[in-house]
């Protein structure tokens, strides 16, 4: 199984938009995070997690041309906005299915209401059918398992594909969750920044939450412009950011 981090960043992305930090006019590519979205191939299983509003320029970068699946972990506009982008997937391959709790389809349904009427012949909507999911499914020869996660007041699913654990937005991981990902080899994590946020992981907490995992492997996403690549956070050496682009075995 390969797993390549489509984006790290944030709902603003960075750099951010105006911002003359030390982080949004670093030279090092690191710092440079497209919002966060996944890669995951298993032989000729292709799956996506998440398509936000990068997932064009994300999907040219890393030559895709087919897609098995996509898992989206909840319906905020930076995890579902490129939806839209499918549309040459479809015309190449049929209909893409979407995969999500039905809370994050019902929001899907209604934003991208144009995708399900036949509205105008001759038109390139995307063609997508969606799967809503609360107990583990199959996508190809992989059996997936979606876990409810707090997001603030907001439910979002992370997944557990087989030997790999996929958690973003989170502002907790319940014990149960823990139990559903422990034995993980590879965990991925939001870290938003360093101090405290009411609705996302401090990198302190996800370093605690990585711990009682346990996964030999935690990579870090959904971080924010105030986090250096390069700086010391006291994490367990079990821990590291990841980056834009960064492929691994898993």
């Amino acid at each position: 199984m390969q797993l390549r981090f489509l984006g790290t960043g944030t709902s603003m992305g960075v750099p951010v938009i105006g911002c003359d930090c030390p982080i949004c006019t670093s030279s090092d590519p690191r710092h440079h995070r497209l919002r966060t979205s996944a890669l995951v191939r298993y032989h000729d299983t292709v799956i996506v997690i998440d398509t936000g509003p990068d997932f064009r320029i994300q999907a040219i970068a890393a030559g895709l041309r087919r897609i098995d699946a996509v898992l989206l972990t909840h319906a905020h506009f930076d995890h579902v906005a490129g939806l839209d982008d499918l549309r040459p997937f479809c015309l190449r391959q049929g209909s893409v299915p979407i995969y999500g709790s039905p809370q994050t389809l019902t929001s899907v349904r209604q934003r991208f209401g144009y995708a399900f009427e036949e509205t105008s012949v001759g038109s390139s909507r995307p063609l997508i059918t969606l799967h809503a999911v609360e107990t583990p499914f199959q996508v190809g020869p992989l059996t997936i398992i979606p876990i409810a996660i707090p997001h603030g007041t907001w439910t979002v699913t992370a997944y557990r594909i087989g030997p790999l654990g996929y958690v973003t937005d989170a502002s907790a991981v319940p014990p149960a969750a823990i139990e559903a990902l422990r034995g993980v080899r590879v965990l991925v994590l939001n870290a938003l920044r360093a101090e405290p946020h009411p609705t996302h992981l401090s990198i302190p907490e996800a370093g605690e939450v990585a711990k009682a995992i346990g996964a030999p492997r935690t990579f870090l996403v959904h971080m924010t412009h105030t986090v250096d690549y390069q700086a010391d956070y006291g994490l367990p050496p079990t821990v590291t950011f990841a980056c834009d682009g960064l492929e691994i075995e898993v």
